[in-house]
């Protein structure tokens, strides 16, 4: 799929291929601008591909319109009816396909259960909470029991309270109905907590697709590392081969990576995640990776510390502890500790 909005402009969708599995929980992740509400208006026919093919069930969808697809759309906005009562608005795709009251009335009271919200059925949305009206958005989108569900970042207008407790909603509701869900969002927390799989996009492309936990632990380049969570990047260039291991001279020191075979001077990065790294008081002689250093913040988080550690060549990097592990009277701004990783904890990047 190509997509571009001007003749010589940079295209928004540039050659994407995808295939979404029945009844998945699917989710574009990117930057603002990286293509991914593009890709999801296409699939919803609201806008038109330069090239390619898009198949619901095996069914091309390019001669059938928008209001004819399998598809139905929640949007950030939640584009609720202000004069329409809680009920009514759930019902309203219903009606217009003329549907008999009877199924009509059974099918709104079914969903309002589903979301919790039978109990607000004549309310209008005005009188409602951010949270509230986002249930009674899906309970709308559901209604005509579309074969795939497009939700354009659909947590974004709440707090993060109300978010975190909607992930955990939008799962068990998409558990409970077994409709393909395709979620678009920024957010590399949304993403990974409900998704079961990601495609994290950038320019226009898809960069890397896969679990979450695989997509986080095994990044594909520098940008599916850095947009997937905090990572610490080591520069270097590979040294050569010991007992199974690469060793790369970087500018921390000569680190060791469990890693295929490279070429001795191939210009690599090493890449370490924050909670990858071992903080220690005294050097353990045992240790490898090991990195002196300062540190210089610490940012408390609830349950977590982060911690920004100046290494004695310089670099930057940060380093997490759950709370209920940190020795917190040692690891104060001006305190010298050293940081060490396993050779398996980190990764080699060349692009």
């Amino acid at each position: 799929m190509t997509k571009r909005f001007e003749p010589d402009a940079q295209p928004a969708v540039n050659d994407v291929s995808l295939a979404i599995d029945r009844q998945e929980f699917f989710a574009l992740l990117g930057p603002s601008g990286c293509g991914k509400t593009t890709l999801l208006r296409l699939i919803a026919g609201l806008d038109t591909a330069d090239s390619g093919v898009i198949a619901i069930d095996g069914t091309d969808m390019a001669r059938v319109p928008p209001y004819r697809r399998p598809v139905n759309i929640m949007f950030q906005s939640y584009a609720l009816f202000p004069h329409m009562n809680v009920a009514r608005n759930v019902g309203f795709g219903l009606r217009q396909e003329r549907k008999p009251r009877d199924t009509i009335d059974a099918r709104v009271v079914a969903l309002l259960d589903l979301v919790r919200m039978r109990d607000f059925a004549a309310r209008r949305p005005g009188q409602l909470s951010g949270g509230e009206r986002q249930r009674v958005a899906l309970a709308r989108a559901l209604a005509k029991e579309p074969k795939l569900l497009l939700l354009d970042e659909p947590l974004t207008a709440l707090d993060r309270k109300l978010r975190e407790e909607m992930r955990f909603e939008l799962k068990h509701i998409h558990q409970q109905v077994g409709i393909t869900f395709l979620m678009v969002t920024h957010d590399q927390e949304e993403a990974m907590s409900m998704a079961s799989r990601i495609a994290v996009m950038n320019e226009g492309r898809i960069e890397q697709e896969g679990a979450p936990a695989d997509v986080y632990e095994n990044p594909a380049n520098r940008f599916v590392a850095g947009f997937l969570g905090a990572v610490n990047l080591f520069e270097g260039k590979v040294a050569g081969a010991e007992a199974g291991m690469l060793t790369v001279d970087a500018g921390a020191g000569r680190l060791f990576v469990v890693h295929s075979p490279l070429a001795a001077g191939t210009a690599v990065a090493v890449a370490v995640r924050p909670e990858k790294l071992r903080f220690m008081i005294a050097r353990d002689a045992a240790a490898v990776n090991v990195l002196p250093g300062t540190v210089r913040t610490v940012a408390f988080r609830g349950e977590a510390s982060t911690y920004q550690i100046e290494l004695a060549s310089g670099q930057l990097v940060r380093g997490t502890i759950a709370n209920g592990d940190t020795p917190a009277p040692a690891l104060v701004p001006g305190a010298a500790l050293f940081l060490s990783f396993a050779p398996d904890a980190a990764r080699l990047l060349q692009s």
